[in-house]
């Protein structure tokens, strides 16, 4: 439980109130003491937060995306400042699997972190190989899926913007699995429908979504009159794409009532992680707001504990898809009254 200390709303009253909130949640058979994580690529393994605050108390550090070999990523320049956010094009830098776990996953095993481990392949078998080194490793929580990454076997589509390849990797994942081990498989916003995805990765095996993952954007340099980008489109992520990534979450609940849902996507406050939460998700992950405020994954999960207390919450669970609740009674009131018209 989470003591919140706050003011009364009404400028006239000086009352003080001391409420308790409970902000443990689940995402399947994931039981977290805490609805804040952080979010793949923006931390690396958490190493680096935890010079600036307790990482142990988020509901758990969801790692940067590793593929089975080292990989140098794309040429530079590779990040580019944008209105409200900013467009990344990395190309999955990393150690490769082996290196991984003897280092980063070792030390967030030590630590006593809980860890999601996020894994990504430029096929359905490397997914698989992934899921099946990862087996019965000491300290993996979880798993989350990034399927948006290119599909070498398909002329380099990406494997979820199409619910078929998407659910083959998920499939693939489920089979080498450790079968207690959650899965999260990790969406796209580029698609037409994001809800018929999500169906589709959760008949395939996946325990829970995570959504949403970048936005594909681009910048045009005014003094080159060339991408600014080496790699020509990146990833938009920030508090520009938030109201899309809310969006996100809410139609896949209302298409996947019980389905859990890690929700993401320009959170930089505890009321805009509210959103997430009010819209459907059963926690939240952290990212951009990271680079220019390390401290914010905690910050954020206090500001979020406050904002439910005022709300009058005394947990996330009550708090998770309340705005859903709030508009089919909003619609059952309308219908009553046409009703009583039509009388």
């Amino acid at each position: 439980m989470t003591r919140v200390v706050f003011a009364s709303a009404d400028p006239n009253s000086s009352d003080i109130r001391a409420v308790e909130v409970d902000m443990s949640t689940d995402l399947g058979t994931l039981e977290l003491p805490a609805p804040v994580l952080t979010a793949s690529g923006c931390a690396a393994a958490g190493k680096e937060l935890d010079q600036f605050f307790d990482i142990t108390e988020l509901g758990a550090i969801v790692t940067k995306s590793v593929m089975l070999k080292p990989r140098s990523g794309r040429a530079t320049p590779r990040m580019a400042e944008t209105p409200s956010g900013m467009l990344n094009s990395i190309g999955l830098q990393g150690p490769g699997i082996d290196q991984f776990i003897e280092h980063d996953l070792a030390w967030l095993a030590q630590r006593g972190a809980r860890t999601i481990v996020s894994i990504a392949g430029g096929s359905v078998d490397e997914y698989a190989k992934l899921a099946q080194r990862l087996r019965n490793v000491p300290g993996v929580a979880g798993l989350e899926v990034n399927i948006s990454c290119p599909n070498v076997e398909n002329r380099g589509q990406v494997f979820a913007c199409h619910a078929g390849t998407a659910a083959q990797v998920v499939q693939a994942v489920k089979r080498f699995a450790d079968p207690k081990m959650p899965i999260l498989a990790k969406l796209s916003p580029d698609v037409t429908d994001i809800a018929e995805i999500a169906d589709a990765v959760v008949r395939a095996g996946a325990t829970g979504i995570s959504v949403m993952n970048t936005t594909l954007g681009m910048v045009i340099d005014l003094d080159s009159m060339r991408p600014a980008l080496a790699g020509v489109t990146g990833g938009l992520s920030g508090p520009a794409i938030r109201p899309i990534a809310v969006r996100c979450v809410w139609q896949i609940r209302q298409a996947l009532p019980h389905i859990p849902i890690l929700g993401m996507g320009g959170i930089r406050s505890g009321e805009d992680a509210l959103q997430f939460i009010l819209a459907g998700a059963n926690a939240v992950s952290i990212g951009t707001v990271i680079f220019n405020d390390p401290s914010a994954p905690l910050r954020i999960q206090e500001e979020l504990a406050q904002a439910l207390a005022i709300r009058g919450f005394t947990s996330v669970s009550e708090a998770v898809s309340f705005a859903h609740r709030s508009a089919t009674a909003e619609v059952g009131v309308e219908v009553s009254e046409e009703d009583q018209d039509g009388q």
